[in-house]
């Protein structure tokens, strides 16, 4: 699963891309800057894989991952091609998620493309960016609709309301992700509003109120995470020990974590695990996912050979302190293959081929 940093230029994007991944993305104070994506591996943060390999004292740990696309900052025109728009936006439809980066620190050494801090503004020009090229995704796709129509192709019949619903919203100013169902059964056009997404706030000490964003993503269905993207430029600076320390005396969570975490939520995965002295190993599968399914995301024979698969919560662990006690309390479950796979289920497949 992929999320795809997007903004104007000079918010950002870059600099959180970095902070991020610590890969060293370029970021600098002109457009354009990033030209193909940059694209990072990210651990989600998750205490209790950590609890996993104490416990096991695993002698490895998988934890599990997130992938940032670091993508080309948007400008007002980009669905008609300005600022290299079509090519910008042909990558936003390639990933899963949309992580929308919001300027609102003031900083005269850092140019702003539109001459001053409007997080309203910003806003409205990027999403009705979006929201153009998928009226002429719609558009042109009704057109050809309408052709298979008057040859009597029953699809076509069946798909004619439900994008001229689509259609409907597009030219209301409304992202397609405020209607799930339509999302379902549109999937295949790829419909960029139709994409989950966060806002990501990049404050300082001296920022502009986020509450013009937070009115955008209780509107559009979306979440919003704020972080001063500077300060944890500096602080992943430091050594790893040091960096809790100084996050400790300062009383602040990590916003990085909190933006990982919340992507990884946005994309409707969760995570099961398993444990043992040779490794801890955290795995992304979406919700509600039937065991086989997940049997399958660690080697597609547990999936063929799927017999049944031995259950108990990462809490039960914590609760009652080892697998045997666990068994003993009659927590250890024994799940067949409609059984679905919950956030925390600590699994041992049993499996034959």
């Amino acid at each position: 699963m992929n999320m795809g940093i997007v903004g104007l230029p000079n918010v950002g994007k870059s600099s959180l891309f970095n902070a991020l991944t610590k890969a060293g993305a370029q970021a600098s104070n002109f457009p354009f800057t990033t030209i193909e994506p940059n694209v990072g591996i990210v651990s989600v943060p998750d205490e209790r894989l950590e609890f996993l390999t104490k416990t096991f004292n695993s002698a490895k740990t998988v934890p599990a991952t997130i992938k940032f696309v670091d993508i080309a900052g948007l400008v007002k025109g980009a669905s008609q091609g300005e600022g290299l728009g079509n090519k910008f936006l042909s990558h936003i439809r390639s990933v899963d998620a949309i992580a929308e980066v919001v300027r609102v620190f003031d900083d005269p050494n850092v140019i702003h493309v539109h001459g001053g801090i409007n997080p309203d503004s910003d806003i409205s020009t990027i999403n009705t960016e979006l929201l153009l090229a998928d009226l002429e995704v719609a558009t042109k796709s009704l057109e050809r609709l309408n052709d298979q129509i008057k040859k009597q192709d029953k699809e076509a019949i069946t798909l004619k309301p439900k994008l001229e619903r689509a259609l409907e919203l597009f030219n209301n100013e409304t992202p397609l992700r405020t209607d799930p169902d339509l999302v379902s059964e549109l999937r295949s056009f790829q419909f960029l509003t139709a994409k989950p997404l966060m806002y990501i706030a990049n404050v300082s000490d001296q920022s502009h109120s986020t509450e013009a964003i937070q009115t955008h993503a209780d509107k559009e269905g979306a979440v919003l995470v704020a972080i001063n993207v500077k300060a944890e430029l500096e602080v992943i600076e430091l050594p790893e020990a040091e960096q809790d320390e100084y996050r400790s005396e300062l009383d602040i969570k990590s916003g990085l974590n909190e933006i990982i975490t919340a992507g990884y939520e946005l994309l409707g995965l969760i995570t099961f695990f398993t444990a043992g002295p040779k490794e801890s190993h955290a795995w992304t599968i979406t919700k509600n996912t039937k065991a086989p399914q997940a049997a399958g995301k660690i080697h597609t024979d547990f999936e063929k050979g799927f017999i049944r698969a031995q259950i108990y919560n990462v809490e039960d662990l914590k609760k009652y302190g080892s697998e045997k006690a666990i068994r003993d309390a009659g927590r250890l479950r024994s799940e067949g293959k409609e059984y679905t796979v919950t956030d925390g289920d600590v699994v041992e497949f049993l499996f034959n081929v």
